[in-house]
């Protein structure tokens, strides 16, 4: 073959090869790709506002790929307020997945979810994105009676109704933890004081064995190991032969001991002083100069303080029956000023557990809170006890109090018993006490249905003539139209006045507040009374008053 035919032979060759690795290029990237689908449906495109929509998912992959679904905000607009767990069912090699959304939102308007991203594998595919609106709330406002928003009040914090159990279980606990401390500083006290009552020598004895059990050479602390050795030493002579010793130099203690045993108080050898005195001077050094002596050379110098003190109270001369008369009339007298100012130190320290425990009850909860419920205010007690919601009388009147009220028997007037049958009175407390309540109903006679008509002058007149007969002076009358929370009509007579007080036999203010309503076939009145400077009162009178409700006779 000639070399222009097999160049001609290369070129038909090379748009093939070329075809070929294209495809195969191709097959290579659809096979390394990801067979899924992919879906997202929801239940409703309109909903009110609040309610739910469910939005599900509908992913087919795999068995061997990894699926990620989306997760918090990607839903906004909308708020997701449930996402449950994925629902996964199998078909062969491919497996079937669900996710579910509840989404809402509190605000009317058209919106759009938007498309949600799921990750399968390495790679990410999106939902179509769906549209949904969201509707107001329709009010039927003749059916819905609507009222004024009402302002903002301040409101006193308050116990709650087991305040006083509160108040005495931290009293009790801080009470009980001040006697835990103060046992638990007694007894170290006492092992101090158990220590500091065992004679000098062997007091002195047990303290070098304790300096052993310290182990203060094998830590390397060569400074605190003389300085107790130098003071163990010092305190026992200063207990027994020179009561300076402890603030003494070196010099100056070494200078006095020799005085003591040229004037014969002390017989003691010289070698013994100069040994001491070696001692010192090598514990000085070692507190002000830092020397750190050899461990061997530091446990001989704790002999020798033994010695020394060994020696020492041989050489003191045995005391005189006189000296030991003195000394336990001395030691007594020590004991008993020790025992009262534990006593007193011990007073103190509960006491002032108290006191802390108590001023920090009342900047918490406050201090009239904290005085009212100690002392049990009567009126706060009524406040915080169980109320009771009942219906009175006929036509009935639905009104919630602190105690059930009572049945009390009132008698009508002549002009009244023309119109009115019936009566139903009840009531709690009386006119001069803190807090009084009163619901009286009567029947129109006659004919059903006829209108009453409320004469204000004739109720003005009747409730002075009441609060007087109780010793009501300085009365003041308003009155005004009133509505219930429930719609009934009827007229609100308020005011002042002052009575005495039958536990006192002081004056006090006083507020009232009369509700008179001519419905269903009926009179109904209700009465509060409360004193106008008990912070508890007016507000039972407050939360009474708004609780009446009228309901239909049956």
């Amino acid at each position: 073959m000639t070399n222009y035919e097999l160049r001609q032979e290369k070129r038909s060759i090379q748009p093939e090869i070329l075809k070929n690795l294209i495809w195969v290029m191709f097959l290579v990237f659809c096979g390394s790709g990801v067979s899924a689908q992919v879906s997202a449906t929801i239940d409703s495109t309109t909903i009110k506002i609040g309610e739910e929509i469910r939005y599900k998912m509908k992913v087919e992959v795999d068995t061997t790929q990894i699926v990620v679904f989306p997760e918090g905000s990607a839903f906004a607009p909308l708020e997701v307020i449930e996402s449950q767990k994925i629902d996964t069912s199998k078909n062969g090699k491919k497996l079937h997945l669900t996710k579910e959304y509840a989404l809402t939102h509190f605000d009317s308007g058209h919106y759009t979810i938007p498309r949600q991203k799921v990750i399968i594998g390495e790679q990410v595919f999106f939902t179509d994105s769906l549209k949904v609106e969201v509707h107001d709330v329709l009010v039927d406002t003749t059916k819905q009676k609507l009222y004024e928003i009402k302002p903002l009040i301040d409101v006193e914090a308050t116990f709650p109704t087991s305040s006083k159990s509160w108040i005495l279980w931290v009293v009790a606990g801080l009470f009980l933890l001040g006697i835990i401390i103060f046992f638990v500083l007694r007894k170290k006290k006492r092992i101090a004081q158990k220590e500091e009552q065992l004679p000098p020598y062997e007091r002195a004895i047990l303290t070098l064995k304790e300096i052993d059990e310290s182990k203060l050479l094998e830590k390397d602390s060569h400074k605190e190991y003389y300085s107790q050795l130098s003071d163990t030493a010092r305190k026992y002579i200063d207990e027994e032969v020179y009561d300076h010793a402890m603030e003494s130099t070196t010099d100056e203690l070494i200078e006095r001991l020799d005085e003591e045993i040229k004037s014969g108080v002390l017989d003691l050898d010289k070698s013994t002083i100069e040994d001491l005195k070696k001692v010192l001077k090598t514990a000085d050094m070692a507190k002000f100069a830092k020397s750190k002596p050899d461990v061997i050379t530091a446990k001989a110098d704790r002999n020798v303080i033994e010695q020394v003190i060994n020696k020492t109270k041989n050489a003191i001369p045995e005391p005189t029956e006189e000296e030991l008369l003195a000394d336990e009339e001395y030691r007594k007298s020590v004991a008993n000023k020790r025992r009262k100012k534990q006593i007193l130190f011990g007073s103190l320290g509960v006491v002032s557990i108290l006191v802390i425990a108590i001023v920090v009850i009342v900047l918490v909860k406050g201090y009239h809170e904290v005085v009212d419920t100690v002392f049990n205010h009567p009126v706060k007690e009524l406040a915080e006890s169980d109320w009771v919601n009942s219906a009175y009388g006929s036509p009935p009147v639905t009104i919630s109090t602190p105690k059930v009220l009572i049945r009390n028997k009132y008698k009508l007037t002549d002009r009244q018993n023309h119109i009115l049958k019936g009566n139903s009175t009840f009531i709690y407390g009386g006119l001069t006490e803190d807090f009084y309540a009163g619901v009286s109903t009567m029947r129109v006679d006659g004919r059903e249905n006829q209108d009453i008509k409320i004469e204000i002058g004739e109720i003005v007149e009747s409730a002075v003539g009441s609060f007087e007969a109780e010793g009501a002076r300085n009365i003041t009358i308003k009155n005004e139209e009133y509505e219930t929370l429930g719609g009934a009509s009827g007229v609100k007579v308020f005011g002042e006045y002052k009575i005495k007080d039958t536990l006192t036999n002081k004056n006090k203010k006083c507020e009232y507040q009369m509700l008179y309503f001519a419905e269903n076939n009926g009179l109904q009145q209700i009465l509060v009374t409360y004193n106008k400077e008990d912070r508890y009162a007016k507000s039972i009178a407050e939360r009474v008053i708004n609780s009446v409700e009228l309901k239909n006779a049956e």
